[in-house]
């Protein structure tokens, strides 16, 4: 029997918005021209400009992000990443500088990218993902265990075995660099513990330390 999601829902559409809804804008105007019948001169260098001011404005300026439940941004935890993340990531042998993001921001969050490079963006202390179960496949990487939710033209990855949920959304093209930079973070700032995979209520259940492991 399949996991029954708890009521503090994944806000997974939020946190991809400024990455995706973009790219979906895009799509959106290219079908409008194709419904529209074949169109002049004019018409294309129009739907040009508008994909390229698309492009500029989550690639360049104040960067707007929604807000998302995050009970645990104002944690010492998330102090923790915050105060450890790069000041530049990695993306296919590009550095990408931190981007201002546009009030009001949203709380632990942080953005890297480039005029050539859509948006990466971290957000600490959000609520745990309904997409987490005990079938779950995920990712080890640097020592961070990883659930990745992958959505058109983005990858939304959760870190699961830390005391706070860290979120990075990457776009599909950007590369390994930021997820394994942001996972040396992550590593150092947090100890590790078992992944929930059933929801538990905190206070029921088993802890969620890792045990020690036994010297002989």
């Amino acid at each position: 029997m399949p996991d029954k999601p708890t009521d503090n829902a994944f806000p997974r559409p939020l946190v991809i918005l400024a990455v995706g809804l973009p790219v979906l804008l895009a799509i959106a105007v290219g079908v409008i021209g194709l419904l529209s019948g074949p169109a002049d001169e004019a018409e294309r260098e129009l739907q040009a400009r508008r994909e390229q001011e698309i492009s500029a404005a989550r690639r360049t300026g104040p960067l707007p992000l929604p807000p998302v439940s995050a009970p645990g941004s104002a944690s010492p935890e998330c102090r923790a990443v915050l105060d450890g993340l790069p000041a530049e990531l990695t993306s296919n042998s590009e550095k990408l500088a931190r981007r201002q993001i546009a009030e009001p921001a949203p709380a632990a969050t942080v953005a890297w990218g480039s005029p050539k490079v859509d948006p990466v963006v971290l957000r600490c202390g959000l609520d745990r993902p309904n997409e987490l179960t005990r079938t779950s496949p995920l990712l080890i990487v640097g020592g961070v265990t990883w659930l990745e939710i992958a959505e058109p033209g983005v990858s939304t990855w959760v870190a699961v075995d830390r005391p706070v949920y860290v979120v990075l959304t990457i776009p599909q093209d950007a590369g390994t660099g930021p997820l394994q930079e942001v996972s040396a973070t992550v590593a150092r700032a947090l100890p590790p513990r078992v992944p929930d995979l059933t929801g538990t209520p905190p206070g029921q259940g088993p802890p969620h330390s890792i045990p020690p492991t036994p010297t002989r």
